[in-house]
C-alpha cells in the first residue's frame, strides 16, 4: 500500500509502475514485484534518498489517496511524532521510540542501524537569521540546518561552534515553466528565457561566497557520471540580443509572464532577479508577491493566466533528487502525469523509458546526454546553479551523518 501511494506521486515511482505487472503481499514482511519487462532502476527507485521518499506506513495510513494529506503520522522509524506538542509553523517534537529495534550494523547515511542516543529532538522554526545565529551562539539551540551564508564567518569564529557540510552534493536552483499557456506554451519562447537568464546572478545574490556555489550547466549535477554541458553551451549566459531575436521570430505579442514571487523563502526572494533578466531579454513580466503556501496552491492550478494561472516560479531541489533523468521530476514530460508545469514531449519520454530499461553505464550516459540536449530544445525548466549550505552546530553535538537531509539517529549530545 505504501509503495502504491508513493508511486502515485513520485516521478521515479510512476515510471517504475509503468514497468510493473504485479505488486503483491506475500506476508507481513515480504512482497513480490513482478515486472512486465526488464527495468534497470528498481532498487534505485525503492531506495531513493530524497523527495519523494518511499516511507513505509501502516496500511490504514497508506490507503489514503496520494493526493490527500495524511492525518496519522505513524511510520516505521526510530522516533515518535508528538502530535500533542506540535505547533504548526513553530515547533515539531520527536521522542525516541523505545520499542524500535535497529539493524545490528553501523549507520550509513539513510541506511544501516538507526540507533537513537537522545531522548527528544525539537525542530524550532525561527524566521530571523540573526535571531537564529544568536540562539546558537548562546546555546539556546544546538544546531541550525541552513544558517545564512553571510553569518557563517561570525559562527566560525566561536570556539564552541563548528560549520560542516553534511550534504556534499548540495542543491540546485530551478525556475519551473508552465507550458499550458502563453507565452511559455511555445518551446522557442521558453528557449528565449534560457538565453536571457544566467546562473551567476542568482548564486551571487543568494550565496555570495564562491566556496559554497558552482556555476553548472549539467542538468544531472556537476561531478557526477551523467554531468555534461551539452545543449546549454550558449544558454544561461544572459544573451539578451539572442533572447529578443527569438521573441521577434516567434511573434511574441507581449503576453506577460506571470511570475509567482514567494516572499518568505530564501529561494523565492531570488524571483526579482528572474523578472529583471527576463525583462532585459524582451519579456513583459507580471511578478505577483505571496507566501510560499500560496505558491504551492497556485502552482497546482491549470487555469489561464487571467483566471489565477501562472507562468513560472522559483524553487530549489537537493541534488540527490536530480542525479538521473528518471529521478529528476522536472525533466519528466508525461503531459498530465508530469509535475506541475505539465511539460508534454514524446521524445523526452521515449528517451527516459530507454534510460530506465538499461543497466549499462555507457548507454545511460549516452541517453542522459540525449535527454539534456532535448530539454535544451524543449525546456521544462531552467537550472540556475548549484550551491551548498552547511550545518552549524555546537560542538556538544556529534554523530550527524552525511545525507541529503538531516537525520537524527546516531546523534549524541553531551552537556
Amino acid at each position: 500500500a505504501s509503495i502504491k501511494r508513493w508511486a502515485s506521486r513520485d516521478a521515479m515511482g510512476q515510471k517504475l509502475m509503468t514497468f510493473t505487472k504485479d505488486l503483491a503481499v506475500v506476508d507481513a514482511r515480504t512482497f513480490t514485484l513482478t515486472l512486465s519487462e526488464p527495468y534497470g532502476l528498481v532498487l534505485e527507485s525503492l531506495g531513493k534518498p530524497s523527495s519523494n521518499v518511499l516511507f513505509i506506513m501502516p496500511k490504514r495510513v497508506a490507503d489514503t489517496p496520494g493526493n490527500t494529506q495524511i492525518t496519522d503520522f505513524t511510520g516505521s522509524g526510530p522516533f515518535v511524532f508528538r502530535r500533542d506538542l506540535w505547533r504548526p509553523g513553530d515547533k515539531v517534537v520527536y521522542d525516541k521510540f523505545k520499542d524500535y529495534k535497529p539493524r545490528a550494523e553501523p549507520p550509513s547515511g539513510l541506511s544501516g542501524g538507526k540507533n537513537v542516543y537522545v531522548d527528544r529532538v525539537e525542530w524550532i522554526n525561527l524566521t530571523d537569521p540573526q535571531t537564529v545565529a544568536n540562539a546558537l551562539l548562546t546555546g539556546e539551540i544546538d544546531m541550525v540546518e541552513q544558517p545564512l551564508i553571510e553569518l557563517l564567518p561570525l559562527l566560525e569564529k566561536d570556539k564552541n561552534i563548528e560549520v560542516i557540510d553534511f550534504n556534499k552534493l548540495g542543491s540546485q536552483y530551478s525556475l519551473r515553466f508552465n507550458v499550458l499557456h502563453k507565452p511559455f506554451d511555445n518551446p522557442k519562447i521558453r528557449q528565449a528565457a534560457l538565453y536571457a537568464l544566467n546562473q551567476k546572478d542568482f548564486l551571487l545574490a543568494a550565496i555570495a561566497d564562491p566556496k559554497y556555489y558552482k556555476e553548472c550547466k549539467a542538468l544531472f549535477i556537476c561531478g557526477t557520471p551523467l554531468a555534461t554541458d551539452k545543449g546549454f553551451e550558449d544558454k544561461l549566459n544572459s544573451d539578451f540580443a539572442r533572447s529578443k531575436e527569438i521573441l521577434k521570430q516567434e511573434g511574441y505579442d507581449g503576453t506577460p509572464v506571470v511570475l509567482l514571487f514567494a516572499t518568505d523563502t530564501n529561494t523565492g526572494r531570488l524571483t526579482p532577479i528572474v523578472k529583471s533578466l527576463l525583462e532585459r531579454g524582451g519579456f513583459v513580466v507580471d511578478m505577483q508577491a505571496m507566501d510560499w503556501q500560496t505558491v504551492l496552491s497556485r502552482r497546482a492550478r491549470k487555469e489561464p493566466l487571467n483566471a489565477g494561472g501562472w507562468s513560472a516560479f522559483m524553487t530549489s531541489w537537493v541534488s540527490a533528487d536530480l542525479l538521473d533523468p528518471i529521478m529528476s521530476a522536472f525533466v519528466g514530460a508525461a503531459c498530465d502525469k508530469a509535475a506541475v508545469g505539465w511539460p508534454c514531449d514524446a521524445r523526452i519520454e521515449e528517451l527516459r523509458d530507454a534510460f530506465a530499461k538499461t543497466t549499462d553505464p555507457a548507454r545511460r550516459k549516452e541517453l542522459a546526454d540525449a535527454i539534456q540536449l532535448r530539454v535544451s530544445e524543449y525546456p521544462t525548466h531552467a537550472h540556475l546553479g548549484q550551491f551548498n549550505i552547511p550545518v552549524a552546530r555546537r560542538k556538544t553535538v556529534t554523530g550527524n551523518l552525511e545525507a541529503p537531509a538531516p537525520v537524527f539517529w546516531n546523534v549524541k549530545k553531551r552537556e
